[in-house]
């Protein structure tokens, strides 16, 4: 696939089969994470492929539980009226329901770790939330994405499963060191899968030489 295309119809796509995924393919979307740039080429990340069935059953009470919690603002949102934001919140709310109900038979979870001591988080001590470290770890998260994209794959990122990590650590038998920081369902799609997609135009987006100054070409 052209990436151009494969970036502009990468959807989150919640629902997912439980066909098993080739090894092969699996292997090919794996080897996209190791090819992902990190600082210092250190890659201070790993994955857990969690494919047991008990292991993803218990992984699926804790997410059903955060994502009750999450979207209770947004269920109210999409039952108030039928204009158009409600609408849209209503087929997130009712794709999110369907991977809180199924997450526990996808084929496979991808649970994203780092470990923090492996990184140079050069924001660390500003006044903000720190989020250069995650720069080491999502572009192999998103070389991940791609490659199912690639291979007909659905995924999607989530994060609400770091609300329950201690609890995803002990599961998985992951290290104290290492944190978790994406969890990522794939399968081949129940629906259509990807396809095109809604996003801010470039001009929003990109400013030139100052902020709020658009983006003009000699």
């Amino acid at each position: 696939m052209e990436l151009y295309e494969a970036m502009s119809t990468l959807r989150a796509v919640r629902r997912l089969r439980s066909d098993p995924i080739p090894d092969d393919v699996l292997d090919r979307v794996l080897q996209a994470a190791a090819w992902a740039p990190s600082g210092g080429n250190v890659q201070p990340f790993r994955i857990v492929v969690v494919k047991s069935a008990e292991k993803l059953k218990t992984i699926q009470s804790w997410y059903q539980q955060e994502w009750d919690r999450y979207i209770e603002p947004l269920r109210s949102l999409a039952s108030s009226s039928d204009d158009v934001a409600a609408v849209n919140s209503g087929k997130i709310v009712k794709a999110g329901d369907y991977l809180a109900n199924h997450l526990a038979e996808v084929p496979a979870l991808l649970v994203f770790c780092f470990n923090p001591a492996h990184m140079a988080i050069t924001d660390a001590d500003l006044n903000r939330p720190s989020v250069v470290g995650g720069g080491s770890v999502y572009t192999a998260v998103q070389n991940v994405m791609l490659a199912c994209r690639q291979e007909g794959l659905g995924c999607v990122l989530t994060t609400l499963l770091c609300y329950q990590e201690q609890a995803i650590k002990q599961l998985l038998d992951i290290p104290e060191q290492w944190g978790t920081c994406a969890h990522i369902p794939i399968g081949y799609p129940v629906l259509k899968g990807h396809g095109p997609i809604s996003r801010r135009p470039v001009t929003k987006l990109v400013f030139k030489d100052s902020w709020g100054q658009p983006l003009e070409h000699s």
